[in-house]
C-alpha cells in the first residue's frame, strides 16, 4: 500500500513578526530585502493590526480621521511599526519589568511588646493567632492587640533582571476579536490562529468536512507551560494566598491541552482524533510528527497541528531566570560593553550571547493527503514527510543538552536522502537551527550540525535562526522555524541572523555557513527542522519545498490529473487571497461558535457497519481491521 503523503495546504497564526499567512511574518524578517511593494503591504498590514491606522469603507485613516494612501502610511509610520514588532522591551500590557509586583514579609514589634490596630471582624484570621487578644467595638468592628512581634505580607515591587520578550505587536490584542470572556490569553490566541490557517488555505472548511469521514480529521494543539495568567492556573494557583476565589472556569481552561479542545468545539466543530503531546520545546515537532502518521497510515485525511504559548508573566520569567537560562540586563550590558541595552537584539543565536528570550507565539499548519490536495484544488505550500524523535540518555543535569538531537537530525538528512538524493540535499537543503542563543547551544548544536554536514559531505550548509527575531516561544518554537522556512521556499531568501555582529568564536562552522544579512535566490528543495527541549526532547523535522512535493505529485498521479487540479486551485487561490486582501485591512473574520449547530446526540444513526452523525455528510464507516488476522482461527 503506498503511504499518502502529507501536503501543508495552509499555515497562519501570529507572533512578535504579526500575521503568519501569506507569509507576511516572513516578510517582516527579511523586510529589509524585499520590493517596494511588498515592504508596503506588510508594514501597511502592520499599522492597521497595530491600531495606528483604521480602515472605513474600504479606506485608510489616521485615528484623527485623514485619508492616508499606503505610501503616505510607510512614511508616516514605518518606523514605529518596525519598533512596534520583533523582539524588544517588555511592554506594560504584559507586566511593568522595572516595577514587578511582589511581596515583601515584615516583621513588626509595638511598644511595650504590643502593637494594637482596628478591624473589620470577618477580616480577622481563621483560628486566630495564639498571641492576638480581641476586644469588642461598636458595630463589626474590634480592637485587636497583638502580643510580642508579627509577620505581614505586604505589596512591594521590584525590577526583572529580564526586561526583554517576543510580543505581538503592539496594540494588537486578540482577546478583542472576538468573545473572549474568561479565556487565557493562550486561549484566545489559539482561536484567532487556527482562524488564520484555515482562511488561508482558501477552502471553506464546510467543503473539507463534506468531502471527509467524520474521524478522518484530527487535531494536534496545545501549550507547554499551560495557560498561566489569571484566567487559567496563574489565577487558580493565586487565589487563596491573595484571599480570592477560585472561579469554575481556571483549572479547566488552564490545561494544556485546552487549545486543541477549543479548535474541536469552538472552531471547527469536529468528532475526530484529538489530542496533544508535549515534549517541552520540542512540542510543535511531536504533533507535527503525530498529524504524519495519521495520514501516513490513512487514518485521517485532514489534520490540524499547532501550538499555543502565551509565557510572557512575572512566574515564567522568574522561572527560566532561575535557572540562568535567559538573557539578563547585566548579561546583554556586559556583552555590549555600554550602560545602554539594545533589547531588541537580546535573542543572538551563534553569536555572542547570555540566555534566550522567551515569546508569544500561536502558529498553525493545515495538514491534507495528497489525494484529498488534489481533489479539492488546495494551494500546497510543501511537505512534511518526517519527524524524528529521540531522547538523550542517561543525563546528569535535565535541561543539558545531550546526544539524541546527533540521532534526530542524522536520520532526517538521510531521509531526505533517499527522498530527493544526496545532490539536491548538498546543493539545495538548508537547516532552520534550534538556536535558542544561550551559550551552550552555541556550541553543542553547532558541533552537532558540523559533524552530520561532514558525514554527508555538506559544505557550507546554510543556517537560519528565526529565533534572533521572535524570540523563543516554547511549544510553538519549532512551528516558527516550519513557518519561516516556507516563506524561504516562496521568496528564495534565507534570513540572516540580524542581531549579531560576527559569529562567535567557540561556534563550530567548519561545513556550515551562518550569516548576519539575508542570502537571496535560495532556490532550496528540502528544510531541515531542528528542535532541542528540556529533558531531553530532540526533534527534526524534514519539510519539502513546494516544486519538489509537485514534480513527486506529478509522478504518481499522472499528468492530465495534475493540469486538472492547477484549474481547481485557481479559485482556491482566489478566494485565499480575497482573505488576505480583507485581513490586510483590519477583517480578521475569527471564527467562534459557542454553542451553534449542537450534536443531538440521540440524532446519531448507529448500525452495524456505519455511524452516521448529525452535520456531517459522509458516514463514519468501520474500518475492517487485518493486523491481527495471523492470530486468529
Amino acid at each position: 500500500m503506498k503511504s499518502r503523503l502529507p501536503v501543508i495546504v495552509g499555515f497562519g497564526g501570529y507572533n512578535a513578526a504579526g500575521r503568519s499567512s501569506f507569509h507576511h511574518g516572513f516578510r517582516r524578517t527579511v523586510i529589509e530585502s524585499l520590493d517596494e511593494q511588498a515592504r508596503r503591504e506588510t508594514l501597511v498590514g502592520l499599522a492597521v493590526m497595530s491600531k495606528l491606522v483604521r480602515v472605513v469603507d474600504g479606506a485608510y485613516q489616521s485615528q484623527d480621521g485623514e485619508a492616508l494612501s499606503p505610501a503616505e502610511i510607510e512614511s508616516r509610520y514605518a518606523e514605529q511599526v518596525l519598533a512596534s514588532t520583533l523582539v524588544r522591551r517588555i511592554e506594560k500590557q504584559h507586566l511593568d519589568p522595572d516595577a514587578a509586583h511582589w511581596h515583601k514579609c515584615i516583621t513588626v514589634n509595638g511598644d511595650a511588646g504590643k502593637l494594637t490596630f482596628v478591624s473589620n471582624r470577618k477580616q480577622l484570621p481563621e483560628p486566630l493567632p495564639a498571641n492576638w487578644s480581641v476586644e469588642e467595638l461598636d458595630g463589626n468592628e474590634v480592637r485587636v492587640t497583638l502580643h510580642d512581634s508579627c509577620e505581614f505580607k505586604v505589596d512591594s515591587y521590584r525590577a526583572l533582571p529580564v526586561k526583554s520578550a517576543g510580543q505581538l505587536p503592539t496594540g494588537f490584542e486578540p482577546g478583542e476579536l472576538y468573545n473572549s470572556r474568561f479565556h487565557p490569553r493562550g486561549l484566545q490566541m489559539a482561536v484567532v490562529g487556527v482562524t488564520d490557517a484555515l482562511r488561508a488555505t482558501g477552502v471553506p472548511w464546510q467543503t473539507i468536512v463534506d468531502n471527509v469521514a467524520p474521524d478522518e480529521i484530527a487535531v494536534f494543539a496545545g501549550s507547554i507551560m499551560s495557560q498561566l495568567d489569571e484566567n487559567g492556573f496563574g489565577g487558580l494557583m493565586q487565589s487563596r494566598l491573595k484571599g480570592h476565589r477560585v472561579s469554575s472556569k481556571q483549572l479547566a481552561l488552564g490545561l494544556n491541552t485546552m487549545p486543541a479542545d477549543f479548535i474541536n468545539a469552538y472552531v471547527l466543530g469536529s468528532v475526530g482524533t484529538t489530542g496533544s503531546v508535549t515534549g517541552a520545546c520540542a512540542t510543535f515537532l511531536y504533533n507535527l510528527q503525530k498529524g504524519i502518521e495519521q495520514i501516513n497510515a490513512g487514518k485521517a485525511r485532514v489534520v490540524i497541528v499547532g501550538n499555543s504559548e502565551a509565557p510572557i508573566n512575572a512566574e515564567c520569567i522568574e522561572g527560566y531566570g532561575a535557572m540562568g537560562a535567559l538573557a539578563t540586563e547585566d548579561g546583554l550590558r556586559l556583552i555590549e560593553g555600554a550602560d545602554e541595552v539594545d533589547f531588541r537584539r537580546a535573542s543572538r543565536p551563534f553569536g555572542e550571547n547570555c540566555g534566550f528570550t522567551l515569546s508569544e507565539a500561536c502558529q498553525f499548519v493545515v495538514l491534507m493527503d495528497d489525494e484529498l490536495a488534489l481533489q479539492l484544488g488546495a494551494d500546497i505550500h510543501g511537505a512534511a514527510t518526517d519527524v524524528f524523535i529521540n531522547a538523550d540518555g542517561f543525563k546528569k543535569s535535565i535541561s543539558a543538552p545531550g546526544p539524541g538531537n546527533y540521532l534526530t537530525v542524522a536520520k532526517a538528512v538521510a531521509s531526505a536522502v533517499q527522498l530527493l538524493g544526496v545532490e539536491a540535499v548538498r546543493e539545495r537543503s538548508f537547516v532552520h537551527a534550534h538556536g535558542s542563543s544561550t551559550p551552550a547551544n552555541r556550541v553543542t548544536e553547532s558541533e552537532l550540525l558540523d559533524r552530520v554536514a561532514a558525514a554527508f559531505a555538506i559544505d557550507s550548509w546554510p543556517v537560519a535562526a528565526v529565533k534572533a527575531f521572535v524570540g523563543h516561544s516554547l511549544a510553538t518554537a519549532s512551528g516558527d522555524q516550519v513557518i519561516s522556512a516556507l516563506g524561504t521556499f516562496k521568496y528564495g531568501i534565507i534570513p540572516g541572523i540580524k542581531t549579531i555582529d560576527t559569529v562567535a568564536a567557540d561556534v563550530h562552522q567548519q561545513h556550515l555557513s551562518i550569516s548576519n544579512v539575508d542570502r537571496h535566490d535560495q532556490r532550496m528543495d528540502v528544510c531541515f527542522v531542528n528542535s532541542k527541549g528540556f529533558g531531553g526532547n530532540n526533534a527534526s523535522a524534514v519539510v519539502l519545498a513546494p516544486h519538489v512535493v509537485e514534480r513527486m505529485l506529478r509522478k504518481r498521479h499522472g499528468e492530465a490529473a495534475f493540469s486538472a487540479y492547477q484549474q481547481r486551485r485557481e479559485q482556491t487561490r482566489a478566494t485565499a487571497r480575497a482573505y488576505d486582501e480583507q485581513a490586510l485591512k483590519g477583517q480578521l473574520d475569527i471564527i467562534y461558535n459557542f454553542g451553534n449547530d449542537l450534536i443531538d446526540d440521540t440524532e446519531i444513526d448507529i448500525g452495524s457497519e456505519q455511524i452516521k452523525v448529525p452535520g456531517f455528510a459522509q458516514p463514519l464507516v468501520f474500518k475492517q481491521d487485518d493486523r491481527y488476522r495471523d492470530m486468529l482461527d
